[in-house]
């Protein structure tokens, strides 16, 4: 294992080990039972253990996914504040507009409790196809301040959709992302009468680190390049309609991990700000889009996993250099952010529980072997020997040589299948010495447990599995032992991709993750945290796992807390009639195939109707594992 087993543990190592107060945010702690706890700004705390119990006594089983609303509230409030902050600090005379995202998570809970809690901020969303306009629209009143932003292509429904929203008085700013669209667009408006408000997404010449650099740059698959713009000015002045484009539109990346690249794309972006001004466009906003990062690893680097700035600092260094980049005598602009990844990654977890584990270690090591033992053998339990007294990495490599030999002889059948098994035990013996004294990583991987979690992998954590994407994954209990135990976290699925084998341990990136052994009689829960942004949107259905459980929460001052809303995972019967099932179809059909046995005499009429209760009973169960039934 690691040097960490030679050290006092306490509840501050594991927090340190987990990363907790770095990607935590101040939401998460471990409380004096060794609990991981949600936090609220009111200090009120609360073990997440304690929530997971509340929700199994009322009916739900794990995996669940739990969503704090504190937290949620508490995030908007906080991205305001920053960029109050920053106004006052620089004396900006323009305001600043949030903006949600409505792709980062479209469940109706969430965008309901956005718009709730975003209300005395005039906190807005941002649609990017007809559904999501449709679900905005009938979100939210249209006698606010909040913005509308219509981004991505858009055809005729959508296009007249959103000019209704603008009739029926919404702050609506349709996005031109091509020349082809804003000829649909002014035709549309002509016919309904309609001076919309229209917004001019650019190219930024800007290219930014972290995993969706693509995003950016001229190769960016979205917006206009500078000749594009021009022809989009031109076009206006011509249908005299140039006082309807007011927003400048860029999205600099995604997830950027490094300020100094938001600061290079407000530059870029102030200087089209300035052009348009003196193209006689009206103007007077400014959306910068997604892009503020959120630290998944607790790091405070500029690894794509990561981000090197707080909040305060990110709203400060847009207005700081929309400040110095605009002149003294033309008008600030508005600011505009869509930040959805850091509003509502916080606020969501998954908790499954650890239902089997798989250890790679000797089961028994004999001291001889029979006078007829295989050399191979023999060979393995001399080498054993020797790392019992100085066990080094030339031990561990020659092991791998005598296992290879092993499996030879195994194929060609000079060795039995007990002599194999035996044969792996001495391998896995030597290698435990060799662990005992050094800490290599490949070594560490090699003899990793595999953990058993009740969740899907492809359901709800698709961007591990499709873009390597970390997320933070603590125990919620027993933080005030030392984990003695190297993992890897196998899903309930039948492939070999559904598993979490990439973690941030440490501050330090790793391939297996310190776990308890779990104990008998206690279930051990994991959670995975900083999952509100996409993961609950994203998920499919691999071997038929649906949606999990779903339980909205809110902390009260007092410590306590009250569960606001439950929505019940999909059953059996529901993934089944996504993929085109009908339920009672394959009853019916059950029953006719149970009748014919019943008619030949393989079965009894109580065993068929027993039969059909247990298929009945599938149908309407969950589809995640069942500790007891």
């Amino acid at each position: 294992m690691s040097d960490r087993h030679n050290q006092p543990w306490t509840p501050a190592a594991a927090a340190d080990l987990y990363g907790i107060d770095g990607w935590g945010a101040g939401f998460f702690t471990i409380d004096n039972h060794g609990n991981l706890a949600v936090t609220t700004r009111q200090r009120a705390k609360v073990a997440l253990k304690d929530i997971v119990t509340g929700a199994l006594e009322r009916g739900h089983a794990t995996p669940l996914l739990l969503r704090i609303e504190n937290i949620l509230e508490e995030r908007i409030r906080q991205l305001q504040h920053s960029f109050t902050q920053a106004i006052a600090t620089h004396a900006y005379t323009g305001s600043y507009h949030g903006v949600f995202p409505v792709k980062v998570n479209q469940h109706q809970q969430v965008v309901s409790e956005i718009i709730r809690c975003g209300a005395p901020y005039a906190c807005g969303l941002e649609a990017g196809s007809k559904a999501e306009l449709a679900l905005a629209l009938a979100a939210a009143p249209p006698d606010g301040d909040d913005l509308l932003i219509l981004n991505g292509y858009k055809d005729r429904q959508f296009i007249d959709l959103g000019l209704w929203a603008h009739k029926l008085g919404r702050r609506c700013f349709f996005v031109v992302e091509s020349l082809s669209e804003l000829h649909l667009l002014l035709t549309r408006a002509l016919a309904l009468g309609i001076r919309p408000r229209l917004g001019a997404r650019i190219k930024l010449a800007v290219k930014v680190a972290g995993m969706w650099t693509e995003t950016s740059g001229d190769r960016s698959s979205f917006g206009l390049d500078s000749r594009q713009l021009v022809a989009m000015i031109d076009i206006l002045r011509r249908h005299n309609m140039l006082d309807c484009l007011q927003l400048l539109h860029c999205h600099m990346g995604s997830q950027i991990p490094s300020l100094n690249d938001i600061r290079a794309g407000v530059r870029a972006a102030s200087h089209y700000y300035r052009h348009l001004l003196a193209e006689g466009a009206a103007m007077g906003y400014i959306d910068f889009g997604g892009g503020l990062a959120v630290d998944y690893g607790g790091t405070a680097s500029d690894a794509s996993y990561s981000c090197n700035y707080t909040l305060a600092e990110y709203a400060d260094a847009i207005v700081a250099e929309l400040s110095a980049c605009l002149d003294d005598e033309l008008p600030q602009p508005h600011i505009v952010t869509e930040s959805g990844r850091a509003l509502v990654a916080h606020a969501s977890l998954l908790v499954f529980d650890v239902i089997d584990v798989a250890h790679f270690e000797a089961v028994a090591v004999p001291q001889h072997l029979d006078h007829d033992a295989a050399p191979v053998l023999r060979q393995m339990l001399s080498l054993y020997r020797q790392a019992l007294i100085s066990g080094g990495t030339e031990h561990y490599a020659t092991a791998l040589q005598l296992r290879e030999e092993l499996r030879s002889c195994f194929q060609r059948g000079t060795i039995n299948l007990r002599q194999r098994a035996l044969g792996e035990d001495l391998f896995l013996a030597v290698a435990q010495q060799v662990a005992n004294n050094c800490a290599a990583p490949e070594l560490r991987a090699q003899l990793a447990d595999i953990y058993y979690g009740n969740f899907s992998v492809f359901q709800s954590l698709p961007d591990t599995w499709a873009i390597g994407q970390y997320f933070p994954v603590v125990p919620l209990q027993r933080l005030d032992e030392q984990p003695q135990r190297e993992a890897i976290i196998a899903d309930l699925t039948c492939d070999c991709d559904g598993k979490l084998d990439s973690f941030i341990v440490g501050g330090q990136q790793r391939t297996t993750l310190p776990l308890h052994q779990p104990l008998p009689d206690e279930a051990y829960y994991l959670g995975v945290f900083m999952m509100g942004a996409y993961q609950e949107t994203l998920g499919d259905i691999h071997n038929l796992f649906g949606d999990t459980h779903i339980v909205s929460v809110r902390i009260n001052d007092d410590g306590s807390f009250a569960i606001q809303q439950e929505i019940d995972g999909d059953s059996v019967a529901d993934v089944l009639h996504s993929v085109h099932y009908d339920a009672r179809q394959m009853v019916a059909q059950m029953r006719t195939f149970a009748e014919q046995q019943v008619r030949s005499g393989h079965i009894t009429v109580a065993q068929r109707r027993q039969m059909l209760e247990q298929f009945c009973s599938c149908l309407n169960d969950y589809t995640y594992y069942r500790t007891t039934i």
